[in-house]
């Protein structure tokens, strides 16, 4: 998903209808008894569990390492002889997109497989809608290997799948009693689980040692404050199923414990994992109007507390009296947002609470003329104080409540840090003071995964990069670059291509110095034929998900990109070996 794409108001404007344990680490080898048996951490120790450095971790290194007889033995197949250490590291990219990004990942990756390439990619790394793709096929081990059925299966959920209300609900009321509940639990419960039809309730770290003949898998989210501050080396951060942490700054931990609580480097409090919906709502959060968002996430939430059967049980003689509050505040919010007059619920919401103080004992009142600022002030002392107020009122209230709380105070991807009071001299100073950082969709910055398999250990040495993106079709490669030259990191120049004329279905950009990267447009001139612009307004971000033929039609399109462009790829794979071959 980007920014800079309109939002559609049409769509999102109403409701939708009413295993494993994980294995040890072996990157962590002096921790897998005392810390790490399995799921559970020692609690209260006093050992440092993050790694400080950037080698990579051993069981990504013995991955890649066993991977790279599968990419030679693909490479000769296609008439590309190399040794083992001439064989390529190839990177598959995905951009942000919302679905248009996730069925169009699944179609390059369903063709790449037909065409006998898939075999040649030893990472496959994306942002935002392409997690989305990626955390579905993930879910069958060695998916690679068998890629129509899991298409197929993936395919049968999105059209035939529905997530209720009430499972949306049951999941907001789970969320809201782990730490660090956040905005993103409910984007992920209304808007994520509509379109990837389904809670998926498995972990990361399941995935451990299921594999092993697939590409190496890397979800990345940037740190929040760290893009507001322009801190773009701290600002990149990623999720494998073995580790967590900083990309270009050299700080990780054990994937498993990541949302734990840390002091200096220790576990002081062990948390259980968030599941995959979480890290698909936190890598899918890209916003074009926040104004937009939380106006239909506080309609989806009055559609749900208006269902009759949700409250009407509930037996507590001030009932009624905190049903009209709390209806007036969510009515009061949309009606704000939609810039309506908000009059009547101002009256209706003072009349309500005439006889009501917070929790300092100063009384509530909601003036006119109403501001952003002075309402959410108001909206937020009400809820701190309504179970004061109305003390049998629990359970499913006490879910609306929280989730208008963490609305209001635009709360996303809170997560507690890692690297709190831990010394390391590659890191900002202000991140290793925080207790808690805010992560958020990397697509709000850069909508391709680039820094994840830029990062220098992990020596790519060519760059696939499948770019779904809405707006301008090269600005994931042009900020890119732009971005490593601003942290003196190796990489292609850009010569620039413009936006006057429909892109087209393959660019290469290489030198001696840099990985060879190669940009793929989703809609261009090949496969749409002069009706880029048409492709582009029928599958829009922000709209409601896919039908059957939507779903089919872009995952032709998405294949006949990997399909007219096959001897290209083969014509850079060989040159990249030949290459490796002089050096």
């Amino acid at each position: 998903m980007r920014r800079d794409e309109p939002f559609q108001r049409s769509i999102l404007g109403h409701p939708p209808p009413a295993s494993c344990l994980p294995q040890p680490n072996p990157s962590f080898k002096s921790l897998e008894v005392e810390h790490f048996p399995r799921t559970s951490v020692k609690m209260n120790t006093t050992e440092s569990i993050v790694r400080l450095g950037h080698s990579l971790n051993e069981v990504e290194r013995q991955h890649v390492s066993n991977r790279r007889e599968t990419v030679q033995q693909c490479l000769q197949k296609h008439n590309i002889p190399c040794s083992l250490d001439e064989v390529p590291n190839i990177a598959v990219l995905g951009s942000g997109g919302g679905e248009r990004a996730m069925i169009g990942l699944l179609g390059s990756l369903s063709q790449l497989g037909e065409e006998g390439l898939l075999d040649c990619i030893m990472y496959l790394s994306g942002v935002s809608g392409s997690t989305w793709c990626m955390s579905s096929v993930y879910k069958e081990p060695d998916w690679s290997t068998k890629m129509e059925t899991v298409e197929q299966n993936i395919i049968h959920r999105l059209v035939c799948g529905h997530v209720s209300c009430t499972e949306q609900y049951e999941r907001l009321k789970k969320m809201c009693e782990r730490d660090n509940f956040s905005v993103t639990d409910i984007w992920a419960a209304f808007v994520v689980s509509s379109v990837v039809k389904e809670i998926d309730e498995h972990v990361l770290t399941e995935q451990r040692g299921q594999h092993t003949r697939d590409p190496y898998p890397i979800y990345t989210v940037i740190d929040q404050k760290c893009s507001h501050d322009t801190l773009y080396k701290d600002v990149w951060f990623e999720i494998t199923p073995d580790e967590c942490g900083s990309s270009l700054t050299g700080a990780f931990v054990d994937s498993s414990a990541w949302e734990s609580q840390f002091d200096k480097g220790a576990v002081t409090k062990k948390l259980p994992e968030n599941d995959m919906l979480y890290l698909q709502g936190l890598c899918g959060s890209a916003l074009a109007d926040w104004e937009e968002i939380i106006k239909w996430i506080i309609e989806h939430l009055l559609h749900l507390y208006t269902q009759e059967n949700m409250w009407i049980n509930v037996q507590a003689p001030n009932k009624e009296e905190g049903y009209e509050v709390l209806c007036t505040l969510l009515e009061l919010s949309v009606c704000f947002f939609k810039r309506e007059d908000v009059s009547i619920y101002i009256k209706t919401i003072n009349q309500l609470l005439q006889d009501k103080h917070d929790k300092k004992g100063q009384k509530i009142n909601f003036e006119e003329p109403v501001t952003e600022e002075s309402l959410r002030k108001e909206i937020l002392r009400v809820c701190d104080s309504f179970f004061d107020w109305f003390p049998d009122l629990l359970s499913f209230w006490d879910v609306i409540v929280k989730c208008l709380m963490k609305l209001w105070q635009w709360d996303w991807g809170t997560t507690y840090n890692f690297l709190h009071k831990m010394t390391a001299a590659e890191v900002h100073p202000s991140i290793l003071k925080s207790e808690t950082r805010q992560y958020e969709d990397a697509g709000l910055l850069l909508n391709s995964p680039y820094f994840s398999v830029l990062r220098k250990e992990r020596n790519v040495d060519l760059i696939i990069s499948l770019d779904f993106s809405a707006g301008d079709p090269f600005a994931t490669v042009d900020a890119a670059a732009k971005i490593c030259k601003d942290l003196q990191i190796s990489f292609p120049s850009i010569v620039h291509l413009g936006t006057g004329e429909e892109p087209d279905d393959f660019y290469v950009f290489k030198d001696n110095t840099a990985p060879t990267v190669i940009h793929m447009p989703l809609f261009n001139a090949v496969n749409c034929k002069g009706e880029v612009e048409k492709w582009k307004n029928r599958y829009q971000t922000f709209q409601s998900p896919y039908s059957d033929k939507m779903i089919r039609d872009l995952l032709e399109k998405a294949a006949l990109n990997i399909t007219n462009t096959k001897e290209k790829l083969l014509k850079e794979i060989q040159d990249v070996v030949q290459r490796k071959k002089k050096h």
